[in-house]
């Protein structure tokens, strides 16, 4: 069996869970664990979580999927429902959900339900993806209000640029405005609003990549902000080769030795989840000791320089990412966002379960 894997740490959910509460206090915390937990497995994120408030995804079958493991918390459907014959199963199970659109008012309104539903109103304060643009949202609250199976409303937003220097100001100011004289709770803060901005906190927050240990917001690190991550990618050196000086490795050639380098050969490539496009250089670890790569990540294999790693041989370890090399070092070197890499673990790596 390949080496690879990745490990699941269910005391640093429990950790992040916790900064989550300290930095909210008041609020209830809906742990954001669509797209399988960010690639952490639902169930087994779920089971690290377990004392949120609530739950946030984005498919009926996962909420069910909750539900029938025994969670008793809000589980809240972030898109909503997407046809009529949904909402029955959405109401049997007790499942909130985001209501985005008039097509979504005109289902509840045109289903008799046996059973009430709750429902996040959303408004689009500027993100433009999904909600109903401040000039229309009041209107949407007083369909919603006249609607017999609807048991609840909560009003919500999500923020833009929470992460970036444009913050919430403008976004947050908008959406009070709107909802003043409304006496109804409400859902504001996503992972880089409840960290940086407590006038966001309000009755609910919704973090996801917190929950993860990655930070979500640029510049600064998961360590500083008292995260931990909640995955571990690792593997093995299964090869060592010793390039002489002017010899390169791997595709395309992309490093080329100046030295006598020493390269160990890891069990990992694209087709595991590793992007591609990691460029040389990037850190990684193998036994325990801050490295780089080298040259072009392949679909199944991938270089580390060991050549001031001594002991380093077949069988050494190797973390790809974890608590020696954050996933946001890996993504910022790739372009991207720890998000991304942390979705993208292939289903061919086996999962371990820990804490």
């Amino acid at each position: 069996m390949r080496p690879i894997q990745a490990t699941i740490h269910l005391d640093a959910l429990r950790h992040n869970l916790a900064v989550a509460k300290h930095r909210a206090p008041n609020s209830k915390v809906m742990a954001v664990v669509k797209a399988n937990a960010y690639g952490h497995g639902l169930l087994r994120a779920a089971e690290g979580l377990s004392q949120a408030d609530g739950f946030a995804v984005l498919e009926l079958n996962e909420a069910i999927s909750l539900r029938e493991a025994g969670y008793l918390q809000t589980i809240l459907l972030l898109e909503g429902l997407f046809d009529r014959t949904e909402l029955v199963d959405a109401a049997k199970y007790d499942i909130s959900i985001v209501v985005h659109c008039e097509q979504q008012i005109e289902m509840l309104e045109q289903v008799n339900l046996s059973t009430s539903t709750h429902v996040f109103l959303k408004m689009n304060t500027g993100m433009n993806r999904l909600g109903f643009i401040p000039e229309t949202y009041a209107s949407a609250l007083t369909r919603l209000e006249k609607i017999k199976s609807v048991a609840d409303i909560t009003m919500m937003t999500h923020f833009a640029t929470a992460d970036e220097d444009a913050g919430i100001v403008a976004p947050l100011a908008r959406f009070k405005e709107v909802t003043k004289g409304f006496d109804y709770p409400t859902s504001l803060a996503n992972s880089a609003a409840l960290l940086r901005y407590p006038a966001s906190h309000s009755d609910w927050v919704r973090p996801g990549i917190l929950m993860y240990g990655a930070s979500p917001v640029s510049g600064q690190s998961a360590h500083a902000l008292g995260l931990q991550p909640a995955m571990t990618f690792t593997s093995e050196l299964i090869a060592v080769q010793v390039l002489q000086d002017g010899e390169s490795v791997g595709y395309g050639q992309k490093f080329t030795a100046h030295k006598t380098t020493r390269v160990g050969v890891v069990a990992c490539g694209y087709a595991d989840g590793y992007p591609r496009h990691t460029p040389s250089g990037t850190a990684i670890a193998v036994d325990g000791q801050l490295t780089r790569t080298l040259g072009r990540v392949s679909m199944d294999m991938l270089f580390a320089d060991i050549t001031d790693i001594p002991d380093a041989a077949i069988g050494s370890q190797v973390e790809l990412w974890g608590a020696q090399v954050p996933v946001d070092v890996i993504a910022e070197a790739s372009g991207t966002v720890g998000y991304e890499l942390l979705c993208a673990v292939a289903p061919r790596v086996p999962f371990k379960v820990i804490g």
